[in-house]
């Protein structure tokens, strides 16, 4: 099989029309197949569903400590909730509020927090001229929606392999006030899947921001989300870290069941340092006067403990982990004996990066629409929707079954070739345009 770059012009007028011809079979196909966001499927729902049997109206409601989780009470969280929920994300209960069901709830309200009252005394953010955040690109579109919302300036930073570029973050954060934050997902990324190694973990931890009220915002969203029992990443602990460095208040720490038990009903949770829970807390009781106590301990009895947690875990693996392999497998067979793209291949998570030749990334996506697959948006992973190459797309595998993925994905590598073969062809023409002239 021949590189679409070293094909001459007849060589690509002949594959382009092969391939609009296989695209306009897809089309009268009238598929409706969505690949928009990382959602459970249907079995991975189900099998949580022994969790609703946890309890039931003859069930002992209360706490070890005899509290009564159908009244009011509990600010932070029942103490069974933060030991269970302490294991998975490997911090002590005494470091953990536990929440409502959504961690990006959380993380709007931290930045809120921030931005109407300030952090540890300094400048509340709306009273500043500027205020910027750090966001590592590829990155998750939701963090960037957060920070966009009130208004802060975002500033891409480049991620690698083994996290964002590091020498980046160090120059900025010590040198512009300014700047008061950063998004991370350190395992298993969204969108391409790296985990942070344990040089940038420590770097992270060993920053010296300009501003004292600097935060890393730490999304640990898949910590327990491995697609493989023998081949997992390891990622060290960011607060100890921080504390060994000498700044236990610096981090944030964000995490939630979402994608272990119900989206719509787990419990999400924040860790952090004892200084900046006393913080979060004095807000919180202004706010609420307990999370779903009742959904905590459905949690704790349902698991028992981590290794009730890890061994659901297992069983998410086990649906999800054909669906990337599938995804891999056709990307190999389909683009790279053209050379066409790169993707990642995470050993967990829920996502795949894929980047397509630059100014190319729209155009597949809306191509694969109009066949029917509806893909998360090009530059959705960048701040402002704006990716400068037009080259990123993220692959959302976990939703469809296992068939419409392979037949989504089809489509996808045919709108790859068919944007890149019509883009070449463009050149061609346009240059032999100038040479005629």
């Amino acid at each position: 099989m021949k590189d679409y770059k070293e094909m001459n012009k007849q060589e690509l007028e002949k594959e382009l029309a092969n391939l609009k011809a296989e695209y306009k079979r897809y089309q009268a196909m009238d598929l409706s197949l969505n690949m928009a966001r990382g959602k459970p499927c249907h079995e991975q729902l189900d099998i949580s569903m022994g969790m609703m049997d946890a309890l039931n109206s003859e069930a002992d409601l209360s706490c070890e400590d005899g509290t009564d989780c159908r009244n009011y009470g509990v600010l932070d969280g029942i103490h069974e909730a933060k030991v269970l929920i302490g294991a998975m994300m490997e911090n002590k209960p005494e470091n953990i509020i536990i929440y409502g069901n959504s961690s990006l709830n959380v993380m709007y309200d931290t930045v809120s927090r921030a931005y109407t009252h300030g952090i540890m005394g300094n400048t509340p953010w709306c009273k500043l001229d500027k205020v910027k955040f750090l966001c590592p690109v590829p990155g998750y579109d939701r963090h960037f929606a957060i920070t966009e919302y009130f208004g802060i300036e975002m500033i891409p930073v480049q991620m690698t392999p083994n996290g964002p570029d590091m020498d980046v973050v160090e120059k900025l954060v010590s040198e512009d006030e300014s700047i008061k934050g950063i998004w991370c997902v350190p395992k298993y990324s969204n969108p391409q899947g790296y985990s942070y190694s344990d040089e940038t973990v420590r770097r992270f931890a060993r920053l010296r921001p300009a501003a004292r009220d600097f935060r890393i915002f730490w999304d640990n969203a898949y910590g327990i989300h491995h697609l493989y029992d023998d081949d997992q990443d390891y990622l060290i602990e960011i607060l100890e870290e921080c504390k060994k460095a000498g700044s236990p208040d610096m981090v944030y720490k964000f995490s939630s069941t979402s994608k272990i038990t119900f989206p719509g009903s787990g419990i999400a949770a924040i860790a952090t340092s004892l200084n900046n829970l006393e913080e979060i807390k004095a807000q919180l009781s202004h706010q609420t006067i307990g999370h779903d106590k009742v959904n905590q301990l459905r949690h704790v009895r349902f698991f028992g403990d981590i290794n009730g947690m890890k061994e659901h875990m297992r069983k998410h693996a086990d649906i999800i982990r054909p669906k990337f392999e599938a995804v891999l497998e056709i990307l190999d067979r389909d683009l790279a004996p053209y050379n066409i793209g790169e993707w990642t291949r995470p050993k967990g998570g829920y996502f795949i990066s894929f980047d397509a030749p630059e100014g190319c990334a729209k155009a597949i996506v809306d191509r694969a629409k109009k066949a029917g697959v509806t893909m998360t948006g090009a530059g959705a992973t960048f701040p402002y929707k704006k990716d400068p190459k037009d080259s990123n797309i993220r692959i959302a595998p976990t939703y469809p079954s296992l068939a419409d993925l392979r037949t989504a994905m089809e489509i996808f590598t045919v709108c790859v070739k068919l944007v890149y073969a019509s883009k070449l062809l463009s050149a061609m023409d346009e240059n032999a345009t100038t040479e005629t002239a």
